[in-house]
C-alpha cells in the first residue's frame, strides 16, 4: 500500500491534492496477488485524483478484523450521484459524461478493480453521495 501511495504522491501534490497513507502497526499479511492488487490501490488512487479538486484529500487506511485486512480509499472530491452509483463498476461507464477522452479515463478503471476483486473472493464496495466525496472498501484474508 505504502508503494502505491509512494508512486501517486507527486501527481496528487502537482494537483494539489493531500494523499495519506496510514498503515497501522501490527497489521497481518494477507492473502492476494501483489501486482493485481497494486492494480486496484492504483485504480482508485488514480480515480481519486482524477476526480479531486486542489484542496482535497484522498486517504488511504489499513484496518484489521478478526479474519481479514480491510482497505480503504477516501475522498473528500465531488463524489458520485444516485444515479451513477449502480453503474460505476460497468465497463466503458464514464460518470462524467462531458469529460472528453482526452481528458477522461477509459471507463475501464472500477470495472478492472471489481473483477480483480471477484478472482479473489472478495467484494469491492462504495459508499458516496454528491458532493461528500466517495470511499471504496475491499478486504483480503489475513494469513
Amino acid at each position: 500500500m505504502q508503494d502505491v501511495a509512494l508512486k501517486f504522491e507527486q501527481r496528487a501534490d502537482q494537483k494539489g491534492v493531500e494523499l495519506i497513507a496510514e498503515c497501522p502497526t501490527g497489521i497481518p499479511l494477507v492473502e492476494g496477488d501483489i501486482a493485481l492488487i497494486e492494480r486496484v490501490l492504483s485504480n482508485l488512487i488514480e480515480n481519486s485524483i482524477q476526480y479531486s479538486e486542489p484542496g482535497d484529500s484522498i486517504r488511504i487506511q489499513l484496518s484489521q478484523t478478526n479474519s481479514s485486512v480491510q482497505i480503504c480509499v477516501k475522498d473528500t472530491g465531488p463524489g458520485i450521484s444516485e444515479e451513477d452509483l449502480p453503474h460505476i463498476f460497468d465497463r466503458f461507464y464514464r460518470a462524467e459524461k462531458s469529460r472528453s477522452k482526452q481528458s477522461g479515463g477509459t471507463g475501464l478503471g472500477l470495472a478492472i478493480a471489481k473483477k480483480i476483486m471477484e478472482l479473489h473472493d472478495q467484494e469491492i464496495i462504495v459508499e458516496s453521495r454528491n458532493g461528500t466525496g466517495a470511499a471504496f472498501y475491499f478486504g483480503l484474508p489475513s494469513v
